[in-house]
């Protein structure tokens, strides 16, 4: 098991958060369906509840529990990287183990068939478990880091239905329809069942559905629904949980005998990296535009195939040496190879360039040196691509 696969749990949840993220943010109104099995609630009191359940201070309860995570997003045929590699977690089915105790309380355990990988962080302190290599990092985190810059190691909502649905729920307005279910259950609790679906038909997405424990209105599972899919494209959910305190002895840990240990230290080397990636990101941003609203959103930003290809090339090693959870991987220039033999050329008033569609994300790849990416239809974006 590499060391990047929890950090890299979070590519699938981000791209579900993306496509949320074009929602916008206002009034709702509601209507409930089904035989009440939980007390009536508008989607006003769910939406603030459910702000208030992953936004308080003092975070979620305490809680524990096994997260699911499916994805059939009608990718083409992936490279064979093994059930480690990142890549792996764009499509099928993966699993996590979940204890959170407090902000500064956490375990997550990725188990396989033969081997087990965990990351266990308490206080300033976290160790990186694998005991396919009886390998172990102490990590130390220096005070002022986390404000400072990105630890690479996961916050419980990283790895849970929680960020994706903080980012969902923030991002409410007029282009979407919201109705509740009361009557739902996830992990073997009563749900409230907040469903969003866009109102514009340029929309790839059907409708988005985000389950809230009807005691502590913590979200649950977030299910995205492709258009003219029975099945969930995406989904990230308990199919167990909680939410008694774990006992503190899942946040200790202690390297085997004969276990290999390093030690790392956040907020040190790291400086130079992190400054380096928010100055990119920052001239990217500058760059890009936006056309469209609501779920039609698309972005555009200037980009070419060999941009495309050189962005691939980084070694795993300096990716290594800045980041200890970070280990090698494939590399993704596989990937872009894979997508792109399936992108289909097309042309307009426009220009040309090469259209590559998934259930929930329709990208172009223009020959001028855009690329537009939302999830609409390629009609949408070929529109989008005409605005200049």
């Amino acid at each position: 098991m590499r060391r990047g696969t929890f950090v890299r749990w979070g590519v699938p949840i981000a791209a579900a958060a993306v496509i949320g993220a074009a929602i916008g943010a206002g009034p709702v109104i509601a209507a409930v369906s089904g035989d009440p099995v939980l007390p009536e609630r508008s989607a006003q009191q769910l939406l603030a509840d459910a702000v208030a359940a992953t936004g308080k201070e003092g975070g979620i309860p305490p809680m524990s529990g096994t997260v699911q995570q499916t994805a059939s997003l009608g990718l083409p045929a992936l490279p064979q990287t093994g059930g480690a590699s990142p890549l792996s977690l764009l499509s099928g089915s993966h699993e996590v183990k979940v204890w959170y105790g407090a902000k500064d309380k956490l375990r997550v355990a990725m188990p396989t068939q033969l081997n087990e990988t965990n990351l266990i962080v308490n206080g300033d302190q976290a160790w990186y478990w694998e005991s396919a290599t009886n390998t172990a990092t102490k990590v130390s985190i220096k005070a002022g880091t986390e404000q400072q810059h990105k630890a690479p190691t996961p916050r419980p909502t990283d790895l849970t239905p929680q960020q994706v649905a903080e980012r969902l729920l923030a991002n409410v307005d007029q282009h979407t329809a919201v109705r509740v279910i009361n009557t739902a259950e996830v992990a073997g609790r009563p749900v409230y069942q907040l469903v969003l679906a866009p109102k514009d038909a340029g929309s790839l997405v059907q409708e988005i559905r985000i389950a809230l424990d009807g005691e502590t209105y913590v979200p649950l599972q977030v299910q995205v629904y492709a258009k003219e899919s029975a099945e969930p494209a995406f989904q990230v959910g308990f199919t167990q949980v909680t939410f008694t305190p774990p006992a503190d002895e899942n946040f200790t840990f202690t390297p085997p005998a004969g276990a290999k240990v390093a030690e790392k230290t956040l907020g040190t080397d790291m400086s130079q990296g992190a400054e380096q990636r928010a100055e990119h990101a920052k001239d990217v941003a500058g760059r890009a535009k936006v056309v469209g609203q609501g779920w039609t959103t698309v972005a555009v930003v200037p980009f070419s195939l060999s941009d495309l290809k050189a962005g691939t090339a980084t070694p795993s090693d300096s990716r290594q040496s800045a980041d200890p959870s970070a280990g090698p991987s494939t590399d993704p220039s596989a990937l872009v190879d894979s997508v792109l033999k399936s992108a289909t050329p097309v042309s307009g008033a426009w220009g040309s360039g090469k259209l590559i569609k998934t259930k929930l994300v329709t990208a172009l790849l223009t020959d001028d040196g855009r690329l537009l990416v939302g999830a609409v239809t390629p009609e949408e974006i070929t529109k989008a691509a005409g605005t200049k």
